[in-house]
């Protein structure tokens, strides 16, 4: 009993003693057994330990961003993350203060726990806000409404394909990362919405719009003349739009008048042949031409309707306007002016459309206060009218084409009645400054079948007779006017030049049938003008002036070049 009491009075003593050094210690350091982000900081003061938390820091780590099936892998600091010591620090530093006098007990006697503390990470909101955005701007689309488009290869309406809206909540993002800086893969909530218009909602409409894409013959009541529009020409004559089937009421008008052209067949009136190198009489004939109001509204309706594949034209007699018995004496006729071209270096082919055309407009008689037409006095450009092919001007190159040698014809018929005076109700020129009808420049008329016409109004109070010579030996051709010679002076003057243009550089097409290495010349240049030409007639009605004018485009030379070996 008597060692007990002695054990238990030093206990009490020692007890004693520590209490009153626990409860006295407060010397600024850490308590033992601290860690910060596993460094030892215990026994350290707040410098101290604030000075080994940052110089064992770890580096930013990678995080993954995701976002509309798209990742990034961005380090954190770029995202707005960071370490914060201080406070990781100030947190050992209140795990001190808050101790127990019996932990602080163990502390002095080494038997303090060891406690880690983790690494305070922050995250600035803003500067995550604007890294997400800057990742995901990629993922943010408007919707695109689907349309409908004709496809070139598939020579077909198809429908482009709808897309989505998507707009990416970087804000979520930023706010979600703030709250746990520690998040090593971020997901950008994406949000997406239809498009006012899908790509189902116009399948009806291209269905439609190419069960209308099929040949469509048009033929002339009462006749055996027919055309036929092919697929592409058909598809040409409306719209596919979200709302159905939209007519293009210009175009059909301009092909219904071409499809009218090749079909109709006007009467002729009566004329003169030359037989034997004398003009004689040839009969006027009936012909049979289209019914127009009647024939638009069937060849509109046939259009629409995929199962039409003919439409027949209501059709109507045509009657001359001029009769045998009405031409005159041809030998008591005048030559009241001449138009003159030549056509040298020209083609087999060119020439045979010169002669051909020569011929076709040579008799032909207009009546006084008539208007002659030559594309109608020719009989129309085509194989059944004894027209080859030839180089025309079309689509912005010189080609291949039927009836290329005709406007050598037109241009010096032009030349004929523009020096007779009569009154010019339709001329066109070539889109570029021809050769063959040098030195004459701009003094030209262009034709094509259909659309482009010579028209000039006779006002010479009688009747007159084109009369046409033509040389191919010496490539010469000569177009005549003659009538009852009206008392009238006619100057043409020669062309005034108000510009010129220099031609572009020359183009150079490659042609896989060429052989390589072989260069061939299609197209040639020319410089581009704009000039007029001015025409003075003097009458018992007084003195009258007008002007022909003319722009040229400058034209470039082509070449086709053979592919490299």
């Amino acid at each position: 009993m008597k060692v007990w009491g002695i054990g238990l009075s030093a206990a009490v003593l020692l007890g004693g003693a520590l209490a009153v050094g626990v409860a006295s210690q407060d010397n600024g350091r850490l308590a033992p057994g601290l860690r910060v982000a596993g460094v030892d900081v215990g026994g350290l003061t707040r410098e101290e330990a604030l000075a080994a938390v940052r110089g064992h820091v770890p580096a930013p780590r990678q995080v993954t961003v995701t976002a509309g099936g798209q990742a990034w892998t961005a380090p954190a600091d770029t995202l707005g993350w960071r370490a914060d010591p201080e406070a990781s620090v100030d947190a050992a530093v209140r795990a001190t203060a808050g101790r127990t006098l019996l932990q602080r007990a163990e502390g002095l006697l080494g038997w303090a726990q060891e406690q880690d503390l983790p690494l305070v990470e922050r995250v600035d909101v803003d500067t995550a806000l604007t890294a997400l955005k800057t990742l995901t701007r990629d993922v943010r689309a408007e919707p695109r409404d689907a349309a409908v488009i004709f496809d070139k290869t598939l020579k077909a309406y198809a429908v482009r394909p709808d897309s989505p809206g998507r707009r990416p909540n970087a804000a979520a993002a930023a706010n979600a990362f703030a709250a746990n800086p520690a998040l090593t893969t971020l997901a950008v909530p994406v949000t997406e919405w239809r498009p006012a218009r899908t790509a189902e909602s116009l399948r009806a409409q291209v269905q439609q719009g190419n069960r209308l894409m099929r040949p469509l013959t048009v033929k002339l009541g009462g006749s055996g003349r027919a055309g036929t529009l092919t697929p592409l020409q058909v598809a040409d004559l409306y719209w596919v739009r979200p709302g159905g089937i939209v007519p293009d009421e210009k175009t059909l008008q301009t092909t219904f008048q071409k499809l009218t052209a090749a079909v109709d067949q006007p009467a002729r009136n009566a004329r003169y042949a030359l037989q034997g190198g004398k003009f004689v009489r040839v009969k006027e004939q009936t012909g049979r031409v289209t019914d127009r109001a009647a024939a638009f509204a069937a060849f509109r309706k046939a259009v629409f309707d995929p199962a039409a594949d003919t439409v027949v034209f209501p059709a109507k007699v045509s009657q001359p306007t001029l009769t045998v018995a009405a031409l005159p004496d041809p030998n008591k006729l005048e030559l009241i002016a001449t138009g003159t071209s030549t056509y040298y270096h020209s083609s087999p082919e060119r020439r045979t459309n010169v002669a051909n055309a020569a011929a076709k407009i040579s008799g032909v008689v207009v009546p006084a206060g008539g208007t002659f037409s030559f594309l109608q006095a020719l009989g129309g450009i085509s194989e059944d009218n004894g027209f080859v092919g030839g180089l025309i001007i079309s689509g912005g190159r010189t080609v291949d084409g039927l009836g290329g040698g005709v406007c050598q014809v037109s241009t010096t018929t032009f030349r004929a009645l523009y020096q007779a005076g009569l009154p010019v109700v339709e001329r066109n020129q070539h889109s570029y400054r021809v050769s063959y009808y040098e030195p004459q420049v701009g003094f030209e008329a262009a034709v094509y079948d259909p659309g482009l016409d010579l028209r000039m109004k006779n006002d010479t109070g009688a009747p007159i007779l084109i009369k046409t010579v033509n040389n191919d030996a010496r490539s010469t051709l000569k177009v005549e006017v003659w009538g009852v010679k009206p008392e009238r002076q006619v100057t043409v003057s020669p062309a005034v030049i108000l510009s010129r243009t220099p031609h572009p550089p020359a183009e150079y097409v490659v042609n896989p049938g060429l052989p390589a290495g072989a260069v061939r010349q299609v197209d040639w240049a020319q410089d581009g003008y704009d000039l007029y030409i001015t025409r003075t007639v003097r009458d018992a009605g007084g003195v009258r002036t007008d002007k022909v004018s003319t722009t040229y485009k400058p034209w470039r030379a082509v070449y086709e070049v053979g592919p490299r070996g």
